[in-house]
């Protein structure tokens, strides 16, 4: 692998401003455990969409180095085109290449069997920070090991993002004062759900801003949708690996509901990729859309008079409760590393919390860390404007909120199948969109998933 840093252009939410420093007093950070003495440690790290995340991250890698005696090499691998994908699958293949690399969503359980299990780092930081989220555990964890830990840099929260002035006008739901920036609830939280939301969504359309959620096979689709179904308790797999579509009334309840909701939304959200809806709310077209804070970033630089009027807030709860997608990147090391111990110690490093602030301010919040401990950076509350705009993107505890993986809780090899098809929002396009019964999609979905669970 080159050593040259690979760059892409991003696919929707590339930031060109800077964002940011590093936090104070990371030059004095301490010593870690399992520190190299000497060697090259090769890092393949996620190429960030905020360009000055990449800066944080060879900062952060060259104090390490330089406090451990290694020489730290970076790659930055870009994920458009794939380009990381075919990097880690690559170097499975041919046993060779970086000592860390970052891994997306699925990639830890796909590759688990060559992976270093990392239950000594992931120990000492639960020991120091409480536990990691659930969904981290689910998806890194393998054969009762970790193998991976999970990544600040990289790892995104889709919840609400709205444009107050529209819900306030047209909907009369007043997100801020539901969500101020402030560790408490306002007036109006209990009644911020799905049923409320299929309200809120026809008065938007009717004066037409509707919402932009998009219904197509890409992430964001998937991801919103897997936590509207989790809301309901509507799992399609459960975690034994069978299939639960037809015997889980709550499932044929929230594709009911998802019909319904598709009424109100743009004719061609079918066919909306990762980019649509952010350009549906930078445009000024749409009140609402479900994404990380990326998108009201570019429209400060594009169109500030629309992001002077964003708010980031959670997602409508359902009868099984309020869920949040949570896409997650993950930093690996390949059992071939020569370079375990060093390994190990750098990633312990850049998870601790003083470097975890440091990324997560110079992404200007985007990036969320694995502890619920670590939600109170001071990013959150500062970044604007409006000042307070992304308090909300990271989960607090008077949200009553958890992260979601959609087609959680099956067996990761089930999951990611479903999920890479988009199997929950094809089953509602083929009721919406296509004219088929329910019960012909719930039967389609059935259908799919078991060949996913036989194979």
């Amino acid at each position: 692998m080159s050593k040259r840093t690979i760059n892409g252009v991003s696919r929707r939410n590339v930031l060109r401003s800077g964002a940011g420093v590093l936090a104070a007093g990371v030059l004095s950070a301490p010593m870690v455990h399992a520190q190299g003495t000497g060697g090259t440690l090769r890092c393949g790290f996620w190429d960030h969409w905020v360009p000055v995340g990449n800066d944080v991250m060879r900062r952060l890698c060259a104090e390490w180095g330089q406090r451990n005696r290694v020489e730290v090499q970076i790659d930055f691998i870009t994920s458009v085109g794939n380009q990381n994908l075919l990097t880690i699958a690559a170097q499975a293949q041919s046993r060779s290449g970086h000592d860390i690399l970052s891994f997306p969503t699925w990639e830890p359980s796909a590759h688990a069997r060559l992976l270093e299990p990392v239950d000594d780092v992931v120990g000492r930081l639960v020991a120091k920070y409480g536990a990691i989220n659930p969904i981290a555990e689910y998806l890194a964890k393998r054969e009762g090991s970790w193998r991976g830990i999970p990544a600040v840099s990289g790892s995104q929260h889709k919840p609400s993002l709205g444009r107050f002035d529209l819900l306030k006008q047209h909907a009369g739901i007043d997100v801020q004062a539901m969500y101020p920036a402030a560790n408490q609830v306002g007036p109006g939280v209990d009644q911020w759900t799905w049923d409320n939301f299929l309200v809120a969504a026809e008065k938007c359309a009717q004066a037409q801003v509707p919402f932009g959620l998009p219904m197509g096979s890409f992430t964001d689709a998937v991801d919103w949708v897997g936590a509207l179904f989790r809301s309901y308790g509507a799992n399609l797999v459960d975690e034994r690996g069978n299939v639960t579509v037809r015997n889980n009334p709550a499932v044929r309840t929230a594709l009911e509901y998802a019909v319904r909701l598709c009424r109100f939304l743009p004719n061609d959200v079918y066919a909306w990729d990762d980019a649509s809806n952010n350009r549906a709310l930078i445009s000024g077209r749409s009140a609402l859309i479900f994404n990380p804070p990326s998108t009201w970033a570019v429209a400060k630089r594009d169109a500030p008079q629309v992001a002077e009027k964003c708010w980031t807030f959670p997602m409508p709860a359902g009868p099984a409760g309020r869920f949040t997608p949570y896409l997650p990147y993950f930093w690996g090391i390949w059992s071939f590393s020569r370079q375990k111990p060093a390994a190990k110690g750098l990633l312990e490093f850049l998870s601790e919390r003083e470097q975890a602030e440091a990324q997560t301010t110079t992404s200007s919040g985007y990036d969320i860390p694995p502890f619920g401990t670590m939600s109170d950076f001071q990013i959150w509350a500062t970044e604007g404007p409006p000042t307070g705009v992304v308090f909300n993107y990271p989960l607090k505890p008077h949200h009553n909120a958890q992260q979601n993986i959609a087609f959680a809780p099956a067996p990761a090899e089930i999951a990611v199948q479903g999920y890479n098809q988009a199997i929950n929002t094809k089953m509602i396009a083929r009721v919406a969109q296509g004219g088929e019964t329910v019960d012909q999609a719930l039967t389609w979905a059935e259908r799919e998933l078991r060949n996913f669970a036989r194979g």
